[in-house]
């Protein structure tokens, strides 16, 4: 687990600092609040937010597992693997690993999202065929906050795979000794 205070969080408020306070009035529905409405759409539904990638990284890796000694499990994620490079072949897909690579200790498979669009339309279709895998869903910043990005910034579908941490540990101190 993440040590939740090794980070540090701008305030959710900035730039919004200053403004009406907001209203307790209802929808129609009687459960949720109205919004004030101002016609302009967020900036996220069309590029993702500072500090997230948008270079040729994108801005999200999904690392999809499955235990290699388990054959249910294998075929299943060979399944998936084919279904995604056919239905979403724009999406960079990588090799279908049988093993363990970098922090991941269980075989995987990675999928990097791009744009709010293709994240929008592959997170919802992921998490209804998954099926029995898991996933790790996590952003991609500055080299600097790979650990935090794998931890305190991922969010995970199914069941947490704990990851090996020790290679980014083993990054910063060869970072380190080449300066």
């Amino acid at each position: 687990m993440t040590d939740q205070f090794a980070f540090s969080y701008p305030s959710p408020l900035e730039g919004y600092e200053n403004l009406e306070p907001l209203s307790d009035e209802r929808n129609a529905d009687g459960k949720s609040l109205k919004n004030p409405q101002h016609g302009i759409l967020s900036k996220a539904y069309e590029e993702f937010p500072d500090p997230l990638s948008k270079d040729r990284r994108g801005g999200f890796d999904i690392h999809i597992y499955h235990f290699q000694n388990n054959p249910d499990q294998v075929t299943f994620a060979k399944a998936l693997y084919e279904r995604i490079r056919r239905e979403f072949p724009e999406l960079r897909i990588y090799a279908f690993f049988d093993k363990p690579v970098g922090p991941h200790p269980i075989a995987m498979f990675e999928v990097n999202l791009f744009t709010p669009a293709q994240f929008g339309a592959f997170v919802p279709w992921l998490i209804v065929n998954r099926g029995p895998l898991s996933a790790l869903l996590h952003p991609n910043t500055v080299d600097s906050e790979e650990e935090r990005n794998h931890t305190q910034r991922a969010t995970w579908l199914g069941e947490r795979v704990p990851l090996d941490l020790r290679i980014f540990k083993l990054e910063k101190e060869r970072q380190r000794q080449e300066v």
